[in-house]
């Protein structure tokens, strides 16, 4: 790709970012570390040229982007004129099939799924259980579902030919967009409420609302900065999205401009990513008995402990039904408990998020190695 493309095209990405604006799993900077640390592990091995060949010279680090990239679309469709690139013709064709295939739908009876679903699941972190422990929050186009469905399409063992328009191109970018979902704990676990604002258990009480994974609880610590006028309250989510990522870089100023911010993380970022990569996580391998297709579900069951305790960490207040869109959902306010053990809520979240991205971007390169083989 000449370097005039190539900023092209990362031009179109940063655009691409700031019309899809919305809830993204550790945001654009947690992907791309995990992304990154997956570059750093299988540089000049034959996995990576497979990589390359597969998703036209595209880093994993870039293409870990597109999967929240292309929710930009979902207001005008990818058909207006107007419609942003995200990638070179051939990625960008795929992916615009890919949306046609799983459009945005609020009914979660809808005939074709959306491709929202897919990023996440919400298995109740009260009572602690794993994953295949009972049926709530879970579907079968959530997170858990979807990583095994790209990797037997990157495998050869679904056709290319299927329903969700899913190529091989497409897996792989689904794929290191998707295994650092599962490593964020807003992104497996929620807790869910009854109607008077009670902590509940969906399993005996199907009328019990989720708290669609802190997004619909707004968050105040106790060491939050004075908020100045126009800064509204942060969601659960997002504060585990962005804050917390953040918070990886103290030396960085809380608010700023964006592209004076951008150039004082980015050095930073990379400086991280080399050490990351190169020292091993403690306890990220599967079971060499464990087939590729069941790493989701193992990763979901290592971070359920984290969600659970990512709400145990807070206190819940003003918890009421709330109409979203076509269904009713939990919505109120948290803050931080006084801890005996004096970790504030944002130095516990950053060091789980260190850990996790770590893990993830590890877990990535991993997966790929078994699977591009």
């Amino acid at each position: 790709m000449k370097s005039g493309s190539l900023l092209a095209l990362l031009l179109r990405i940063s655009i691409a970012l700031e019309l899809a604006a919305q809830a993204h799993a550790y945001a654009p900077l947690g992907h791309e570390i995990v992304g990154a640390i997956a570059d750093e592990r299988l540089a000049n091995t034959p996995t990576a040229a497979k990589v390359r060949a597969l998703i036209d010279g595209l880093s994993l680090e870039k293409a870990s982007l597109l999967a929240d990239t292309i929710k930009g679309w979902d207001k005008n469709g990818v058909d207006n004129p107007k419609s942003f690139r995200v990638a070179s013709s051939n990625i960008d064709r795929q992916l615009r099939d890919f949306w046609r295939a799983n459009p945005p739908a609020h009914d979660m009876d809808s005939g074709a799924p959306s491709h929202h679903w897919y990023h996440y699941t919400d298995v109740p972190v009260v009572p602690a259980q794993n994953y295949g422990d009972g049926r709530a929050g879970r579907s079968q186009w959530d997170v858990v579902h979807m990583i095994p469905y790209c990797v037997e399409v990157l495998r050869g063992r679904r056709p290319e030919q299927n329903e969700r328009k899913i190529t091989r191109p497409v897996a792989l970018i689904l794929l290191a967009h998707y295994v650092a979902d599962i490593h964020q704990p807003l992104h497996v676990g929620a807790l869910y409420f009854d109607a008077q604002g009670r902590i509940a258990d969906p399993d005996r009480d199907q009328s019990a609302l989720a708290d669609e994974g802190g997004n619909t609880f707004t968050l105040e610590l106790s060491d939050e900065p004075p908020r100045t006028r126009g800064i509204r309250k942060k969601t659960f989510h997002a504060f585990w999205d962005y804050d917390a990522v953040n918070a990886l870089f103290p030396q960085v100023p809380i608010r700023g401009r964006k592209r004076e911010l951008q150039a004082q993380i980015t050095p930073l970022k990379e400086q991280l990513v080399r050490e990351l990569a190169a020292h091993e996580p403690k306890n990220w391998r599967m079971p060499a008995s464990l087939d590729v297709t069941n790493y989701a579900e193992a990763w979901a069951n290592e971070i359920l402990p984290i969600a659970r305790e990512a709400h145990e960490r807070l206190e819940f207040t003003n918890v009421h039904p709330t109409q979203q869109e076509t269904r009713l959902v939990a919505a109120g306010e948290a803050a931080d408990k006084p801890r005996r053990d004096a970790v504030s809520y944002r130095v516990w979240a950053a060091n789980i998020v260190r850990e996790e991205l770590h893990k993830g971007g590890w877990g990535l390169a991993d997966l790929l190695e078994k699977v591009l083989k």
